[in-house]
């Protein structure tokens, strides 16, 4: 079974006690930044899970106990020695720390052992030198005999008496010494037997009339550059002694048993597995993301004083709003019925979750009209019930604003416009917002830094400010009039004011914004709660990250950007958590990822979508969250039945599905003149249904709201 390697960076998270930046690459070895507390593990995708967790284990402890420090200008070891009494450190205090890592470190070595992960299978372990055997004896000496002499044991027990880095270096220092004294012991040896063997050699060649040839038997048939390879090696052998005496660089005298478990663990890599990315969404400069409310709105009537010019100047002797100004107001007068209702509905639902947190108390005071009751009435004092207070709530709208939104956004527009009215009555503060990636701009200029690891943001993407409840009655007005009025331009193929034509569907971006738009709405409204709406009709398109790119061909490296695919996963240093877009199969996966970031990050913050569906639509848009389960065909059915759907598991607090043929629904009760008495019951029949279905879906958010 394949390991999950986000899995065990949350095990490395635990042991650490701190929210560790964990990655999985694919690198030789571990390591670990202490200035940004990032640990980055190698992508041991062989591994079992209990080596793993041993591994994982192993890597904490340093991250916990080994300090950052250039410890090679306090002591004159190689790096090897000091790795061996360090290890033995650190695995001691983890154990210590976490009792049960003992048996975690048990199972992980005899696995290790059973494979022969330090090539010991033919080789007598007593016979190596004493730092391999130090290395064996601690990580896997209780399946392997390691035999020490007293003086070797008393290296051993100050390796693991050692408590500090210092006590580590220190045991490295003593390990280092005595295995060089035996290296040198040992040279001497060679030196003596090398020097015998000689003599030996010149006494044969004097009493030889006739030189030796090839084909002969034994030593004797090396050629003569082959017949004195001691010297070379001896000569060697003391140079790298003389360096050793300089630093802590390379050294004659090696832990070969490091050195092979160093290889195996490369080897639990599997060479087919892509490298993990791990990309982070970019600190996005809003003054250069967001179009403000009033440049938005002095377009538009620039726009129309335009147009009304030109129209004069063509001989066109009417007013060209008159349609849509007349539409509006014909609605406006229609839907505040619907929006009282709202305003009552929502006050009750306020009220009664009010008064199920009540509380009442008796007082010190007598009531005095209960007193003729004191012969079989103990509770003669004053009750003062204590309502508590319920939480202040604000509302932001993002709006689609994309090509395939044409024909059904001026309904939508609808349903939205009768929320705001409900929130101005109830003096709840709004905020609502449209995402393009047209909207003019009289430059394009980036909104963060680019670098590499960052998601890649257009510099096209906008997000216009259309409305806000900060703005008096009639300024809101006015400003309806003109989303109304462009709206009716769309879907008529009018003028449209500038940068104001349907684009892209820059969700993912919007979303992404949202981490800075939502935060600022609740601190400048003083609000404890904030609900975020986002009305839409289709899936955001993918993104890309931006990544260092290095060409063979070139000298210097620049940056590019490439899609987010498997193996890429989502970081927010805020949370500490990282999300995997492996598992995103649809477009939709991928904003599914955003949202729940933006979930974690803002707690406070509840995201309610209004999905837009067509009829054939429906049916994979459920599958996709709730697969062919019975909760599946109970939606189905009640989507079949209203033509509306709320789905609760997804990134989504509340996912709302309304058909787009409902919403295309005219709800007046119109006929034309001299209509049967079947055509007027149709006609007043299907209005009836239609105001119906919008009070519900209408009721169900208040219902969030309150």
């Amino acid at each position: 079974m394949a390991v999950s390697h986000e899995i065990k960076s949350q095990l490395a998270k635990l042991l650490a006690t701190e929210d560790l930046i964990v990655e999985s690459k694919k690198v030789k070895t571990a390591q670990f930044n202490v200035q940004s507390r990032v640990l980055t593990l190698p992508q041991w995708d062989k591994a079992s899970e209990v080596v793993y967790d041993s591994l994982v284990a192993h890597e904490v402890g340093h991250a916990l106990y080994t300090p950052n420090e250039d410890w090679c200008e306090r002591v004159q070891v190689p790096q090897q020695f000091v790795n061996v009494t360090e290890d033995v450190r650190i695995e001691k205090l983890m154990k210590r720390r976490y009792g049960g890592l003992s048996k975690t470190f048990y199972r992980g070595y005899n696995e290790l052992a059973d494979q022969d992960f330090f090539e010991i299978a033919d080789t007598n372990v007593n016979d190596m030198n004493l730092a391999d055997r130090v290395n064996i004896y601690f990580k896997i000496g209780n399946f392997v005999d390691v035999v020490f002499t007293a003086d070797e044991q008393k290296i051993v027990d100050q390796i693991y008496d050692a408590e500090s880095f210092d006590d580590a270096l220190n045991a490295a220092v003593a390990l280092y010494k005595f295995c060089k004294e035996q290296a040198d012991q040992q040279k001497n040896e060679d030196i003596e037997i090398s020097g015998n063997t000689e003599s030996q050699s010149e006494t044969q060649s004097e009493t030889q009339s006739e030189p030796m040839v090839p084909g002969g038997n034994g030593v004797d048939n090396f050629d003569q550059e082959k017949t004195h390879p001691q010297e070379t090696v001896l000569e060697d052998l003391d140079e790298d002694f003389d360096d050793d005496e300089g630093g802590a660089g390379e050294s004659s005298i090696e832990v070969e048993t490091a050195s092979s478990l160093e290889e195996s663990l490369e080897n639990l890599n599997s060479e087919g597995t892509w490298e993990n990315v791990y990309v982070e969404a970019p600190p996005l400069n809003m003054e250069k993301v967001i179009i403000p409310n009033k440049v938005i709105h002095d377009n538009c009537e620039q726009t129309w004083v335009d147009n009304k010019t030109k129209a004069e100047e063509d001989g066109l002797n009417f007013d060209i709003f008159a349609d849509p100004d007349t539409t509006f107001k014909a609605f406006k007068k229609e839907s505040q019925k619907e929006v009282n209702y709202l305003v009552k509905e929502f006050e009750c639902k306020k009220a009664a979750e009010s008064y199920a947190r009540a509380t009442t108390a008796r007082t010190g005071i007598l009531d005095c009209t209960k007193l003729h009751t004191y012969k079989y009435n103990e509770d003669l004092f004053k009750k003062v019930t204590t309502l508590s207070d319920g939480k202040n709530h604000g509302l932001v709208f993002v709006l689609d604003w994309s090509g395939s939104m044409q024909y059904v956004l001026q309904d939508t527009v609808k349903q939205l416009y009768s929320l705001l009215w409900f929130c101005k009555k109830c003096n709840i503060p709004f905020d609502v917002y449209a995402f393009t990636n047209d909207h003019h701009k009289d430059m394009l200029y980036k909104a963060y830094d680019e670098k590499d690891g960052l998601v890649h943001v257009a510099e096209c993407f906008s997000m216009m400010h259309f409305f806000t409840s900060t703005v008096s009655a009639s300024q809101l007005e006015k400003q309806m009039i003109n989303i109304w009025r462009t709206t009716y331009c769309i879907m008529r193929w009018g003028h449209v004011p500038m940068g104001m034509c349907l684009s892209g569907t820059p969700l993912n971006e919007a979303v992404i914004s949202l981490h800075h738009i939502l935060p600022e709405f609740k601190k400048r409204n003083n609000l404890q709660k904030v609900q975020c709406v986002i009305l839409t009709d289709g899936e955001a398109y993918p993104l890309k990250y931006h990544k260092e790119v290095h060409r063979h061909w070139e000298n210097e490296s620049f940056l590019g950007t490439k899609y987010i695919q498997g193996s890429c996963y989502l970081r927010n240093r805020r949370t500490g958590r990282t999300y995997d877009f492996d598992k995103c199969d649809h477009w939709t996966d991928m904003t599914d990822v955003f949202l729940q970031d933006l979930s974690d990050t803002l707690p406070d913050i509840n995201l309610i979508g209004i999905r837009i569906l067509q009829s054939k639509d429906a049916s994979p848009f459920v599958r996709r969250y709730l697969g062919r389960t019975d909760e599946y065909e109970t939606v189905m059915k009640k989507w079949r039945k209203t033509k509306t759907m709320n789905i609760k598991k997804s990134s989504y607090s509340s996912y709302f599905g309304l058909s787009s043929s409902i919403i295309n629904d005219d709800a007046s009760f119109s006929v034309d003149e001299g209509a049967t008495k079947a055509k007027i019951k149709t006609a007043f029949m299907k209005s009836l249904k239609t105001k119906k279905m919008n009070k519900k879906i209408l009721s169900e958010f208040i219902e969030l709201v309150a």
